[in-house]
């Protein structure tokens, strides 16, 4: 929603997948202030009141730009208390229902971070926060534990994705967080749509070598996965992109999928999830195809 490094971003089409979201009963939009550098909060705020809705909302902060436009992270208290007000504005909203930390800034100390986001709850305009990068267990901080308003955490976990599966295991076992998956369709490369010889444009991040899904022997591997998912896909009547969300949320109990939406018909292909579940043998069969390579 943003409108940055995803190529061609169509206003209206989002507009419509966000009202064909809350009419299917989607009621969760995640999102963060450096997203477009704010246009997808602005957007989704604006949308959002002009349908006369209030679904759950989470932004994050903790992401900034230097005169060059260049990202660092800052934590402090007083970016925490300006970044909270921009979000509200943008938003549209009097309060945030889980304001997340979107990177960690290792100069503040993580007490204090909380402590700043007691007190924004204590004010109201919080309702919970949360956790997004790194992951809690590596965090290994007495704080965490004691943080009353910490509810979720997010990482990047798919079938395309799954080296920090452990320690997602780990945190929701040591601290009773939700989990949200991000890039839960590997950045889409397991949305069915792309095969061996699939180029991006050059204004599309999944064009850069950083993007490891789509590149070399990983690429290979994930069209292997995305086979796999369209044969399971075809006994349910399914699409590929249903199946490895439904493979998160049989996976990982009580979890979130996240899902970036360009439009209505990636949306209504990911709805499909819904309403069924993987047997044993599918979920075996995904997780053989899709188990991560060990480390010499």
């Amino acid at each position: 929603m943003g409108g940055f490094g995803w190529g061609a971003i169509d206003d209206k089409k989002i507009e419509a997948a966000i009202a064909l979201a809350l009419d299917r009963g989607v009621n969760f939009f995640d999102t963060a202030d450096i997203y477009g550098d704010g246009r997808s909060e602005i957007l989704l705020g604006q949308t959002l009141k002009a349908l006369g809705q209030k679904p759950v909302l989470a932004t994050k902060f903790g992401v900034r730009l230097d005169a060059n436009r260049k990202g660092y992270y800052d934590n402090s208290p007083a970016w925490i208390s300006q970044a909270l007000d921009g979000s509200l504005k943008r938003l549209q909203t009097d309060c945030i229902d889980l304001f997340q930390i979107h990177y960690r800034d290792e100069r503040v100390p993580l007490a204090l971070v909380l402590e700043t986001l007691e007190n924004k709850r204590a004010q109201g305009k919080i309702r919970h926060y949360g956790l997004s990068n790194p992951l809690p267990a590596e965090l290994n901080d007495a704080a965490l534990a004691s943080a009353t308003g910490l509810v979720s955490f997010q990482s990047e976990f798919s079938l395309a994705t799954r080296e920090n599966e452990a320690l997602i295991r780990k945190t929701i076992e040591k601290l009773n967080l939700t989990f949200l998956s991000w890039g839960s369709l590997g950045q889409g490369v397991l949305s069915g749509k792309y095969g061996p010889d699939t180029q991006f444009a050059k204004d599309d991040r999944r064009s850069r070598p950083a993007y490891v899904n789509f590149q070399g022997e990983r690429f290979e591997k994930n069209l292997r996965i995305v086979d796999v998912m369209k044969t399971i896909g075809a006994r349910f009547d399914k699409p590929p992109a249903s199946v490895a969300l439904r493979w998160i949320l049989d996976s990982v109990a009580g979890s979130v999928v996240l899902v970036g939406i360009k439009g209505p018909d990636q949306l209504r292909a990911n709805l499909e999830a819904f309403g069924w579940r993987l047997s044993s043998a599918d979920l075996a069969e995904l997780n053989q195809v899709s188990s991560p390579v060990a480390k010499p």
